[in-house]
């Protein structure tokens, strides 16, 4: 029911929201969200950085428009713009039943507005966990804590303001859709053959990339893989191991993401994503080479 109740929310309603993301080390961002739907039924959508040299994303149905300070604007080919709100949870929950328990857990209150809690629980403990808090009239989301496997919070949303309307902002109906950047047709990724493997793969992942690419002055091949169950993506970067590769694991974490890399016998694996060290080290030692 909740679960609906946000995805036909988050696609249907016209609202404005600001709301600030947390990361330890790091200073809080603020971000103010837009969407709306017009009277052709196409959604809208706009996600401005309040903070820094300004960034700002615009959505009209299938095309994504970015605004940067230090680029040309351009245009990609997108149902969805890419920011802190998890899009996959937002817009189609239930493809994450396979990876995570969803449990109901009780009503809050979150900048003025009563909420349901809900927490997500990866179901083999590979992954953080997620606890939700969702506006109670609209199923919009109030409020999402990142956690680690000790229940401590490594990243926060948290929505400050939210307005609900009839009718979207005016800002989309000063919206010059003709004008928007051309889209930007990407090149397709060569079907490459694989060297090597990652024989651990979460409960509710899989591998949804791979490409192959020579590193510089011929010094070998780097071979990348994306796994992905939607809302978390991993990715795995692996190349021959070198006299001069360091022989002990190398960790770092920045806020909720993990840095890791291992010599794992002849292959120099490096693993990113927002997932635990121990989840890294299962995929990092778990990855042969094709035979």
């Amino acid at each position: 029911m909740w679960l609906d109740k946000m995805a036909d929310a988050k696609a249907n309603l016209n609202y404005t929201a600001s709301y600030v993301l947390s990361k330890p080390g790091a200073d809080p961002q603020p971000y103010l969200w837009r969407h709306g739907v017009n009277q052709d039924g196409i959604e809208m959508e706009q996600l401005d950085q309040l903070n820094g040299p300004g960034r700002e994303v615009v959505r009209v149905g299938e095309k994504v428009s970015y605004f940067e300070s230090h680029r040309t604007p351009y245009s990609l080919a997108s149902g969805y713009i890419i920011g802190p709100m998890p899009n996959v949870l937002l817009t189609d929950p239930k493809s994450l039943l396979s990876s995570y328990d969803f449990v109901i857990i009780g009503k809050s209150r979150i900048s003025g507005k009563a909420a349901q809690q809900i927490r997500m629980i990866s179901k083999d403990k590979s992954r953080f966990g997620y606890n939700l808090w969702l506006d109670q009239q609209t199923g919009l989301p109030l409020k999402i804590n990142v956690v680690d496997l000790n229940g401590q919070k490594v990243e926060q949303i948290q929505v400050t303001a939210l307005s609900v309307t009839e009718q979207p902002d005016p800002y989309f109906a000063k919206l010059e859709t003709a004008t928007m950047p051309a889209v930007i047709e990407l090149a397709p990724v060569e079907d490459t053959e694989q060297h090597w493997q990652v024989e651990f793969i979460p409960v509710g992942m899989q591998q949804i990339k791979h490409t192959v690419r020579q590193l510089p002055d011929n010094s070998g091949l780097l071979e990348y893989l994306m796994l992905s169950d939607g809302l978390v993506d991993i990715s795995v970067y692996m190349q021959q191991a070198t006299a001069s590769s360091a022989e002990s694991d190398i960790v770092a974490r920045f806020g909720s993401d993990i840095y890791y890399s291992r010599k794992q016998g002849a292959v120099l694996v490096t693993v990113i994503g927002k997932i635990p060290a121990s989840t890294a080290n299962s995929i990092a030692t778990s990855v042969t080479q094709v035979q």
